[in-house]
């Protein structure tokens, strides 16, 4: 699982399922330089057992000691923390600046059941944003429909007296052919939060010699892609560079909700994949979709530099799209 998917909501239900009481702690609000981005949470068990971060480590012991108290009492809490400019390097605010810190206890203010459903849907891969208005304190989930913005820059934050925080499914990435682009493209892919996965029915290619640390599926890319499921956080590109390989990942990527869809190849190589593909009876809008020659065209030569230029493309499509 990504390291970007913290398992902070599942924590927390687990421990108030358990018994031990548990507090979920939201950043709802920066300013200035903060070293913790607005939705991050923190767990907090009865027990002070926790899970997850706020900050750099300066203000969760605060948040702990008001979140024993919440427990206690059965009361949301909203916290405000500031830094000075002199005291910032101390605790990783490097300019200064201010968190505010949203404190829910599980079963009192945050129900269960819609902590439950919430979990349920990241279980699902279901995009899902927990909003809450602090003034009335009502709660409701929402769907991706009614932040499309928010869930394409994965940004929580507030709407007007409302604080949508947002719970994306983590972003996947499958490469099919496993090619000397495709080893530092894996690196990349995990850097920028991505689960990778390699797909490659060549046992020569795709072994673990060349590729220790991957998960590497050796079907054929038709069945591998169904089998994973092919959902609106899912990058597809292929590599192999032959037909045989690249068109059946091709056919099914094309009939999914993929956000991003690259193929290795020159313009004439594309030509002749797009023929095949018309000939499939695929039309020229979804062909469309596919980015090739793939990458970012930024002079790349190397397998790294190549590799680099699709993960800036589908950085940017993923970014600005829509």
């Amino acid at each position: 699982m990504s390291q970007n998917f913290d398992n902070i909501p599942e924590t927390a239900l687990a421990w108030h399922r358990a018994g031990r009481g548990a507090a979920l702690a939201t950043v709802v609000e920066t300013w200035g330089s903060a070293p913790r981005p607005v939705g991050s949470q923190l767990a907090i068990a009865g027990d002070t057992e926790i899970a997850g971060s706020v900050s750099g480590g300066c203000v969760e012991g605060a948040v702990i000691t008001e979140a024993m108290d919440a427990l206690e009492d059965g009361k949301p809490r909203m916290m405000e923390f500031g830094v000075s400019d002199d005291q910032a390097f101390a605790v990783g605010l490097a300019c200064g600046g201010k968190i505010r810190v949203m404190i829910e206890p599980v079963g009192t203010v945050m129900p269960e059941d819609m902590l439950a459903e919430l979990v349920a849907a990241r279980a699902d891969r279901v995009p899902v944003a927990y909003v809450v208005n602090p003034d009335t304190q009502s709660r409701r989930l929402a769907k991706q429909g009614d932040y499309p913005d928010r869930f394409r820059s994965d940004k929580s934050g507030f709407e007007d007296e409302e604080f949508v925080a947002i719970h994306n499914p983590p972003l996947k990435m499958i490469v099919v052919g496993a090619v000397h682009i495709t080893q530092p493209l894996l690196v990349m892919a995990r850097l920028a939060g991505y689960d990778p996965v390699l797909v490659d029915p060549r046992a020569a290619f795709g072994s673990k010699a060349r590729f220790p640390s991957e998960e590497i599926i050796d079907d054929w890319p038709d069945e591998a892609l169904k089998a994973q499921g092919l959902d609106a956080r899912t990058a597809v590109v292929t590599l192999s560079h032959d037909p045989k390989i690249d068109d059946p990942a091709l056919t099914v990527a094309l009939q999914s909700d993929a956000f991003y869809i690259g193929s290795l190849g020159s313009t004439r190589t594309h030509a002749k994949r797009v023929e095949r593909l018309t000939a499939a009876g695929f039309n020229d809008a979804q062909i469309a979709r596919i980015h090739a020659p793939v990458g970012l065209d930024i002079g790349s030569k190397s397998p790294a530099e190549i590799a680099l230029s699709i993960m800036a493309q589908i950085t940017e499509t993923l970014r600005k799209s829509g």
